[in-house]
């Protein structure tokens, strides 16, 4: 299965504006997409990264300047309506993403496959999805999840969903740092721990500290 792989090039992470300069964000959303890949990958399926701007990546690329949501529907509109191969699209900041999730997300149950699988964010967003009715087109704006349910009850499309904490989890604020240094396994917290990033637990709740 290909995975579309959505990512900022010019100006990832600024809700880390406060905690991380310009160039580190850069540096810092790299490295949560190397995560991103090597799990889909050891998932067994291929990446796709659709990108701003080209990367230096082993991996296939689609280089659309428009904004994310309107380039990966470009790629979704651009299938045929009787295409019986399931995409997926996964975030690329789900820094704890492993193969074993994801293979939840994409492996079909015992009583057959979903028209759509979503993997709801902590925050009401859609951190990954399975597309398999030609019609779906997203709409990440708001609380996605909630948005993409309604779509999914418009085109009387059948539904599953993932719960899965390592899915649900997209490094998008300094207080979701704190979850990649406590569950994080990969570049992603290395990059954090290397900048000089650790956890503080003087308040009561974990939190980090530089």
């Amino acid at each position: 299965m290909e995975a579309l792989v959505p990512f900022a090039a010019d100006r990832p992470k600024t809700r880390l504006a406060d905690v991380l300069s310009s160039a580190e964000r850069r540096s810092f959303a790299a490295a949560m997409l190397t995560d991103v890949l090597a799990a889909v990958r050891g998932a067994g399926h291929t990446p796709v990264v659709v990108t701003t701007a080209p990367l230096e990546r082993d991996a296939a690329q689609v280089v659309d300047e428009r904004p994310l949501g309107e380039a990966v529907d470009g790629l979704l509109a651009a299938r045929e309506p009787d295409h019986d191969s399931p995409l997926a699209v996964v975030m690329a900041d789900l820094a704890l993403a492993t193969p074993s999730a994801l293979t939840r997300l994409t492996a079909p149950p015992d009583d057959g496959p979903a028209d759509l699988v979503f993997a709801p964010g902590l925050g009401g967003g859609t951190n990954a999805v399975v597309v398999r009715d030609a019609r779906f087109r997203t709409d990440y704006h708001g609380v996605s999840i909630g948005d993409h349910r309604a779509l999914a009850r418009e085109l009387g499309a059948s539904v599953r969903e993932v719960d899965s904490r390592l899915l649900a989890t997209d490094v998008d604020t300094p207080a979701d740092l704190a979850e990649l240094l406590v569950h994080g396994d990969g570049a992603a917290r290395d990059w954090l721990e290397d900048a000089g990033f650790e956890l503080d637990t003087s308040g009561g709740r974990v939190t980090v500290d530089r």
